[in-house]
């Protein structure tokens, strides 16, 4: 473990955690800042991450896609399934549970989201009838923003750390990605500055998580138990889920977070088959290849499309911009991550696997769950919009929504509760995949990439995400340093764009180049 680079990291953090949490004008400055980056700069990230997407479609059909990440004779550490489970477990997680059913809900009801280039049901932009038209259209966007885009953010970060570590034998770090431009300085001051900022990106985003979501997760306990939802319970919530995810990232991948990423995929699969057989399920199969070929035929207008007006541009600002920004903050940690767990497969494989399945997984989620809140909606006994869905997440009561919907499909009986209490576990084991995934994140970066970091540094750093969650939660920085990640998002991308043309220009020369040497370095 590098030692500077700790002692900087952990100083920074706090420094930085005391600003958030006790500055009255922490929420102020950095939320200036977000507005301002989300209207200068929202062609911008149009641009960029439609280009990153145009970059996975390339490796796919050219050459390059045969390339091995790592020795031409390795072969994937993990079966397609581990890998896939823990894809989808570090790289959505929790959000899409609560978002599957209001983010749908939302454009269900509210006009604006739907003003793109050749949209089928144009006319309903203005309309304030809810209809199914509507519906297809809320779950397009939906999908839209958990979709091909995003992740092919995360197979850019993920393949470029994978190749250079892997088949170019530098570290498991983000410094790693700056060695076409400035080749062994890597190893001195720029790659420790490097890390230590992708450091506080991993704990600040995952902690911003943990700290938001333990009070959407004490909902459902009430709700379970009749345990008062509080500040007592949500930091006992943190303590739990902070202990688990140590214990987990301490026995590592392969014994670990691949056995919980897996238990994950199979209670989801129980809960959407759930959601799929008792409720509307020949409606739910309807909408679902309707969405999926509405998609298909307009994923690049909408990827590409610019708001040309006031409205439009409010919501684009507000929800596409926000989901872009979200994805890139995220993205060193999850790319690293996926790195990881990644080794030995060709270039072709990484790019389908981490840009299509997780999609699929979430699209399904997306309209099963989303679809199932709107057709409540559209089939309401008082009329459509006389569910009570609508109501909730106009009211921001996510988790409320959420179980709501789940009343609708299995009761407020014994099978009711089961189902919530499958839904409150999965929120649980999520955060739990979330945070052991960051802290084997961090402590990898800071052990210059060594694949098995020291039990005693995840633990500490474990500790330290955890800590930072409770502490923000506490002092009511938690808003303040959400908003500071989405900020952050931009210099972030430009990071990003570096990456993408080190691994382009890389496999370019791929069989010119040697590998680099390995070897310790301060």
């Amino acid at each position: 473990m590098h030692k500077r680079m700790t002692i900087g990291a952990t100083l920074l953090i706090l420094l930085f955690v005391l600003f958030t949490g006790l500055s009255g004008s922490a929420d102020t400055v950095f939320g200036a800042a977000r507005t301002w980056i989300e209207t200068t700069f929202s062609g911008y990230y149009l641009v960029t991450v439609m280009a990153l997407l145009a970059v996975c479609a390339v490796l796919i059909f050219t050459r390059y896609g045969s390339i091995r990440l790592g020795t031409d004779d390795s072969r994937p550490e993990f079966g397609n399934f581990s890998w896939f489970s823990m894809l989808f477990s570090a790289g959505i997680g929790i959000g899409i549970l609560f978002f599957g059913v209001a983010e749908p809900i939302f454009y269900f009801d509210n006009t604006g989201a739907f003003d793109y280039p050749n949209n089928p049901h144009a006319d309903m932009a203005g309309a304030t009838s809810l209809n199914q038209e509507r519906a297809i259209d809320a779950l397009r966007v939906t999908v839209f923003h958990w979709g091909l885009h995003g992740w092919a953010i995360y197979v850019i970060v993920g393949m470029s750390l994978a190749y250079f570590a892997f088949r170019k034998g530098l570290p498991l770090a983000l410094r790693s990605a700056l060695y076409p431009f400035i080749g062994e300085r890597i190893f001195g001051p720029v790659g420790h500055v490097f890390d230590i900022f992708g450091v506080l990106g991993c704990v600040f985003g995952v902690a911003t998580s943990l700290g938001l979501g333990v009070s959407q997760m004490s909902v459902g306990l009430e709700r379970l138990f009749g345990i008062s939802d509080g500040l007592t319970t949500q930091l006992i919530l943190i303590l739990v889920i902070s202990t688990l995810s140590i214990l987990s990232a301490a026995l590592g991948v392969k014994k670990g977070i691949r056995i919980i990423s897996e238990m994950n995929i199979w209670v989801s699969v129980m809960v959407v088959g759930v959601f799929l057989v008792g409720g509307p399920t020949l409606w739910l199969l309807t909408t679902f290849f309707q969405t999926l070929f509405d998609y298909a035929v307009n994923v690049v207008p909408m990827g590409l499309w610019k708001a040309d007006s006031p409205e439009t541009g409010e919501w684009q600002r507000a929800w596409t911009i926000f989901y872009w920004g979200w994805w890139l903050a995220w993205a060193p940690f999850v790319g690293l991550f996926i790195a990881r767990i990644s080794k030995g497969r060709t270039l072709r494989e990484f790019v389908l696997g981490v840009l299509f399945v997780p999609t699929l997984i979430a699209f399904a989620w997306l309209v099963i769950f989303g679809g199932t809140a709107i057709h409540q909606e559209l089939s309401a006994s008082g009329g459509a919009g006389a569910a009570g869905i609508i109501e909730l997440v106009n009211g921001w009561k996510l988790p409320a929504a959420l179980f709501a919907t789940a009343d609708g499909i299995a009761g407020t009986g014994l099978f009711g509760w089961l189902l919530s209490a499958m839904m409150v576990f999965l929120l649980m084991s999520w955060f739990i995949t979330s945070s052991d995934s960051g802290t084997l994140v961090v402590t990898t970066i800071l052990s210059l990439g060594d694949e098995e970091p020291p039990h005693v540094f995840r633990v500490y750093w474990g500790a330290m995400i955890g800590l930072v969650a409770a502490v923000l939660l506490v002092l009511g920085g938690l808003s303040a340093l959400q908003t500071a990640l989405i900020a952050a998002a931009l210099p972030v991308s430009f990071v990003i764009i570096l990456m993408t043309l080190g691994v382009l220009l890389s496999l370019v020369q791929e069989p010119r180049q040697p590998l680099a040497q390995t070897g310790e370095h301060a």
